[in-house]
């Protein structure tokens, strides 16, 4: 027995020296290909091996056009996000999304009133310039935030600030039941493409101001308002400078096909825009379900709760606001593709390719439209997301980002050229 037992031990001991070498490798090249394939994972995600170039412009060779891709050198230079991160459309519109920019500043406004004629109250808020335009002009920017925001949002917050400090009034539009703290007057707010309140804004400055010429701003959804005003009357554009739209997706009716598709996440940001528009309706439930004058009833407040996304939402309560007998109808008479056509000042339409809200197709509209008309500048940057466009060196933001230095920068070139316009010729 004892024999035996030793020839197991002996064998048990020849087995260990046999394999004992082995395991080891074999795990260590186990843990490698682990960390490759997590380090390929980041690589793709992050896309960090995606170059850093300049914005792809689409124009026709004019004087103005080339004065002014001259005179914003940013325009034509490679727009460089942060190295670790900034290369990803997600997260440069999450982190827009989360904190808008970081160390946003407090500029101090005056908020206004004004009655419409359906019993609605729109709002907005001006800041005077903090200093000399560069042409001595007296220049107002007349800014229209994206869907759901206003004044307070710390994005608007930072374009504010540098404006004023660049010399420019600005008055900031808030969307019509976007602000929390501000009740409804009427049973209606806003809409993707109602012009009404971002009309009475801009006649208030123009009545208010009669020296001042106006930059017309527009973020997002609010770019498709903009658009949609200047071009649905000639006299919209009168002391009008220039146009600048950031982001926006320029068809409704089109971009609610691609909302509704799992590529590059779009559904689940359906979702959560979705979920954030049932907050604000809900929020002003008793203005808007309450009055007597309301058009919606309590089945829609049922099918609300159910949306779960922002067509749903758009066809059970937004539309029936103006009265729309269908979302088509809703998202054809709304959207600016019908209108930016009639716009004879400069326009600046700028998008990202990684916008991961505005689907590809969307693009072609702004480009055949810069191909056709001498006053349009398109211009796509590779990365930047939905209204992010950060810049930093390699994790850390700056304050202030790449797509407020262009508007800035564009908007002083053309005002430079209206100053100096024989000059320029």
């Amino acid at each position: 027995l004892t024999a035996c037992n030793s020839c197991m031990i002996a064998q048990v001991e020849a087995d260990v020296h046999t394999i004992s070498p082995e395991m080891p490798a074999m795990f260590d090249g186990m843990k490698l290909a682990a960390v490759a394939t997590v380090l390929y994972v980041i690589v793709r995600i992050l896309n960090l091996k995606c170059p850093t170039v300049a914005p792809d412009i689409t124009c026709q060779d004019t004087p103005l056009n080339c004065y002014l891709l001259k005179s914003c050198p940013i325009l034509t230079k490679e727009y460089i996000p942060p190295l670790l991160w900034g290369k990803s459309g997600h997260l440069q519109t999450a982190l827009y999304g989360k904190m808008g920019r970081v160390k946003s500043p407090k500029p101090r406004g005056l908020r206004k009133f004004l009655p419409m004629s359906d019993g609605a109250t729109a709002t907005f808020d001006l800041f005077e310039p903090q200093g000399v335009h560069s042409t001595e002009d007296d220049i107002t920017m007349v800014i229209c935030p994206g869907i759901g925001n206003h004044s307070e949002k710390h994005y608007i917050r930072t374009f504010v600030d540098y404006s004023q400090k660049q010399g420019y009034r600005c008055a900031v539009l808030n969307h019509l039941g976007a602000l929390p703290n501000i009740e409804l007057t009427s049973p209606r707010m806003f809409t993707y493409g109602c012009t009404w309140e971002f009309s009475a804004m801009v006649g208030y400055i123009k009545h208010t101001f009669p020296q001042t010429q106006l930059i017309v701003v527009g973020f997002s959804l609010g770019g498709n308002i903009a658009c949609k005003y200047l071009g649905e009357n000639p006299a919209n554009q009168e002391r009008v400078l220039c146009c600048v739209s950031v982001c926006q997706g320029y068809s409704a009716l089109r971009a609610q096909e691609t909302f509704l598709q799992w590529d590059q996440c779009r559904r689940l940001y359906n979702f959560l825009m979705a979920d954030n528009m049932k907050k604000i309706i809900l929020s002003h439930r008793a203005s808007l379900f309450g009055m007597s004058s309301s058009k919606m009833e309590p089945a829609d407040l049922s099918r609300l709760f159910m949306a779960t996304s922002l067509m749903q939402i758009d066809d059970n309560i937004m539309r029936k606001f103006h009265g729309h007998s269908s979302i088509k109808e809703y998202y054809e008479k709304e959207s600016c593709v019908h209108y930016i056509h009639n716009i004879s000042v400069p326009l600046l339409l700028m998008n990202t390719s990684d916008d991961p809200l505005v689907h590809q197709s969307l693009l072609t509209i702004p480009r055949t439209l810069a191909e056709k008309k001498q006053n349009v500048i398109f211009a796509l940057t590779l990365h930047g997301g939905h209204l992010g466009f950060f810049e930093g060196a390699v994790l850390f933001p700056q304050p202030l980002s790449w797509m407020d230095k262009v508007i800035v920068s564009y908007a002083n070139a053309i005002c430079q050229w209206e100053k100096h316009r024989p000059q320029c010729q």
